[in-house]
């Protein structure tokens, strides 16, 4: 049951919209500003597309899918390489609906579907990156939604 929740949860991470991300503010005891942002990708699901707690942001795992003529989403062709570009293609523009930039990215956990293309994934993540890269954690995993071959998730602070 949990696994049918996750796989939904990052399928939904992939839809698009072209509306701004709504935010909806909740502060915890007054000292934290708590801001969960809703730009339609995750409709229907139990989980936003970010959160910012003070100037820290936390965004969803992006996968490389784009949506089908029938409302359905596909993981793009091309592997690893084109699933990775097309990844930070989707977090950049997720960081500048909700004001932030690449550079603001301090950590990056990566999951690969197989560990012998982490050579291929990091000559594009570089092309994303200039040093000082930020933190990053990555992990092979059994699968991933829609077949994906990568998934990341990143922190960001200004």
């Amino acid at each position: 049951m949990m696994t049918k929740y996750i796989s939904m949860a990052l399928v939904a991470i992939f839809m698009s919209g072209s509306a701004p991300a709504i935010a909806k503010d909740k502060s915890h005891d007054g000292k934290n500003n708590i801001t969960f942002f809703d730009s339609g990708k995750f409709t229907g699901l139990p989980f936003s597309d970010g959160v910012r707690v003070g100037n820290i942001l936390f965004l969803s795992g992006e996968i490389a899918s784009e949506r089908q003529p029938d409302n359905t989403f596909k993981v793009i062709p091309g592997g690893i390489k084109a699933e990775t570009k097309k990844i930070f293609e989707n977090i950049r523009a997720s960081l500048n609906e909700k004001g932030y930039e690449m550079k603001d990215i301090v950590k990056c956990t990566v999951m690969l579907a197989d560990m012998s293309e982490w050579a291929e994934f990091n000559e594009v993540y570089q092309t994303f990156f200039s040093q000082p890269y930020p933190a990053r954690s990555a992990f092979g995993v059994s699968g991933l939604a829609l077949g994906a071959k990568a998934e990341v998730e990143c922190i960001a602070a200004k």
